[in-house]
């Protein structure tokens, strides 16, 4: 009993199921669609979330990969040079071969500074020093200012001491002193079986540094970290010892998110990097909110089009529901009619009529339903050419009220048979001529005459009022009856 009742309630539901899907299928299907669609944008929208956040820590992250770029150029310009040209073997600063020998270097010329030196050791840490032209390293330098002899004393100090304590350097470096902000010195020591035998080094020139070497690295890095023009939001700018700028990528003002960095050797030099338009953080907010908005226009444009096809899809069903409807009613109409008129056709044609005036009542029946026959017909074909854009309508100058009193004497049959009868107000005075369809006016009133019977049926007062008349500069035609009425 109870798995009966169950299978019961279980068919009771599935039928309710299916009722409310037929009766609202447009809804369910558009459901189907927006909801997958709404997720994906609540997906897309956590996406671009995190894309903002990427975004914006690539972008600082990239700006500090372009300076220590820079740094890391500067570095190597400073170290490459002094590593290949203070390559400088012991027996160069040996004896008299210091001052004998011509070339002590393996290059010609070093680009970057405005002194070299070499310098032999003795015993006793002493030590004898020649500046050479970094131009020409075969020539001796003519005059050297004392600042920089003292820079050079200074910083070959620690070797002197070295040579003259005998301690072991297993493998000489280049190195940077920079006791004197003016002088900067790249030093590197020479050694013989790991013993301090020299020195030799370049005191480095600002001027060129300021000039030749920060530009072009500038420049440089500039085309490596920031390819296919996308340097044009980014402003680099150098700064000197006074923190004053002395040099920029770009003439603009730019962001104040700028990211600074000292470099290497000449450590009181900075050089910055700013935004010029938009900052990482602006840029990925606009990027976020421009693709954001893009989507939801996407999604809306998809929406708007899913709405407009289902509401198509539902008009086309409401036409397909109601051409069923029409040919229902029609078919009903249409039996009327032809019943009626076989009726009487037998009738005469069996000679059970043999009355002149029932003979000719039968006539005027027959004719009456032939009329409202031809009536239906129009009224289907007049659909039909409506409905396919062919209607064509033939306008003429008529009187109206005749046009209305013809038309009433055509179904003036049929509505006292059906109990109606009809009250026809014509205007007190003559209407002017009016340009219309004889057959679409006509045709319009059958229609409304047709209306106050079918639903007038049960009204206490079966009559049909008919009035002609002029209003607000228009002529007019009224049909008033007892019944339920049409909605204004």
């Amino acid at each position: 009993m109870r798995r009966e009742v169950s299978e019961g309630v279980e068919e009771s539901l599935m039928s309710k199921l299916r009722s409310f899907f037929k009766r609202h299928v447009l809804l369910v299907g558009l459901a189907a669609v927006v909801v997958p669609l709404l997720s994906i944008i609540g997906l897309q929208y956590w996406s671009l979330r995190k894309l903002e956040k990427t975004s914006i820590v690539a972008g600082t992250v990239g700006m500090k990969n372009y300076l220590g770029g820079v740094s890391s150029e500067v570095k190597m310009f400073y170290k490459s040079n002094a590593e290949q040209a203070l390559a400088v073997p012991a027996y160069s600063v040996e004896g008299d071969n210091l001052c004998d020998l011509k070339d002590h270097f393996p290059v010609c010329k070093v680009e970057g500074a405005k002194l070299v030196f070499l310098a032999g050791f003795d015993e006793q840490g002493e030590a004898q020093t020649l500046f050479f032209n970094p131009q020409d390293l075969s020539a001796h330098a003519s005059e050297v200012p004392p600042a920089e002899v003292r820079a050079v004393q200074f910083a070959t100090a620690p070797l002197r001491m070295a040579r003259k304590e005998n301690v072991a350097m297993p493998q000489p470096m280049v190195w940077m002193e920079d006791h004197d902000p003016d002088n900067f010195v790249l030093i590197k020591a020479v050694t013989d079986d790991q013993k301090v035998v020299g020195a030799t080094g370049m005191i480095l020139d600002p001027a060129y540094f300021r000039e030749v070497v920060l530009p072009t690295k500038i420049k440089e890095s500039l085309a490596k970290y920031f390819p296919d023009g996308t340097d044009s939001n980014v402003i680099v700018t150098a700064y000197d010892e006074h923190d004053n700028p002395i040099l920029s990528s770009q003439k603009a003002h730019g962001q104040n998110d700028e990211i600074k960095i000292n470099l290497p050797y000449f450590y009181n030099y900075k050089v910055g990097i700013r935004s010029r338009h938009m900052t990482p953080e602006q840029w990925a907010h606009w990027n976020f909110n421009y693709s954001l908005s893009l989507s939801l226009l996407m999604t809306a444009v998809l929406i708007g089009g899913i709405v407009l096809a289902l509401r198509t899809a539902s008009r086309e069903m409401r036409l397909s529901q109601m051409k069923a409807d029409f040919v229902s009613n029609v078919s009903h109409e249409l039996r009327t009619p032809l019943a009626s008129i076989r009726v009487f056709g037998e009738f005469m044609k069996l000679g059970r009529v043999g009355d002149r005036a029932k003979i000719r009542e039968y006539g005027e029946h027959i004719e009456t339903e032939s009329r409202r026959l031809t009536q239906l017909i129009n009224n289907i074909l007049d659909f039909s050419k409506i409905e396919s854009g062919r209607k064509t309508y033939e306008f003429e100058r008529v009187r109206l009220e005749d046009v209305v009193a013809e038309t009433l004497k055509t179904c003036e049959v049929r509505l006292k048979q059906s109990g109606f009868s009809i009250v026809f107000q014509s205007p007190t005075r003559p209407l002017p001529a009016a340009v219309v369809d004889r057959e679409a006016v006509a045709q319009a009133l059958l229609n409304l005459l047709d209306n106050a019977v079918k639903y007038s049926e049960r009204a206490e007062k079966k009559e049909v009022l008919v009035r002609v008349g002029a209003r607000d500069g228009c002529l007019q035609i009224s049909v008033t009856d007892h019944g339920v009425g049409i909605a204004p």
